[in-house]
């Protein structure tokens, strides 16, 4: 299992609550970005800078995400993409999605999407808060403990 974080709109809050995560439950994190990403140097964390364009960097994680690899993004249709590749999706505000909950938030996004083109005023996303970021550390922990624990302790070369 791999943590991979779709940098480029990430708050800089929630990047480093799931390298803290990342290095406290050594889960290898990438940062996918069109620019350089600051992180601190392990062998769990790394960060990968794909050119600059349209979904360059959605394209990358769907491409590099597995089953039960673990998105960092709140971009709902990213999200969508990879969820159905077997992964899940974690917002930074703490919504974690999955199979049963994602075309439920696709759609209630295009609607907004199609609201928003036909004139009306539907609001942006609020700040990102202290209550986001314990959100999401509190999801990011959870969803961790649970995968770990479902995966057993490691095992040692040629036991099996």
């Amino acid at each position: 299992m791999r943590i991979l974080a779709d940098a480029d709109g990430l708050p800089g809050a929630a990047k480093e609550l799931a390298t803290r995560a990342a290095l406290r439950f050594q889960v290898p994190l990438i940062f996918v970005a069109n620019r350089r990403i600051r992180c601190e140097p392990s062998a769990v964390v790394t960060s990968i800078v794909v050119p600059e364009g349209p979904d360059v960097a959605d394209d990358r994680i769907v491409e590099m995400a597995e089953p039960g690899d673990l998105v960092v993004t709140a971009d709902v249709p990213l999200a969508d993409r990879v969820v159905t590749k077997g992964a899940f999706a974690l917002d930074p505000r703490g919504t974690l999605y999955t199979e049963t909950n994602i075309k439920d938030r696709l759609a209630l996004r295009d609607l907004l999407s199609e609201l928003r083109d036909g004139g009306m005023t539907t609001g942006g996303p609020a700040k990102f808060s202290r209550k986001d970021c314990q959100a999401f550390s509190n999801q990011l922990d959870r969803f961790l403990v649970r995968r770990l624990k479902a995966a057993g302790p490691p095992r040692a070369q040629g036991e099996g």
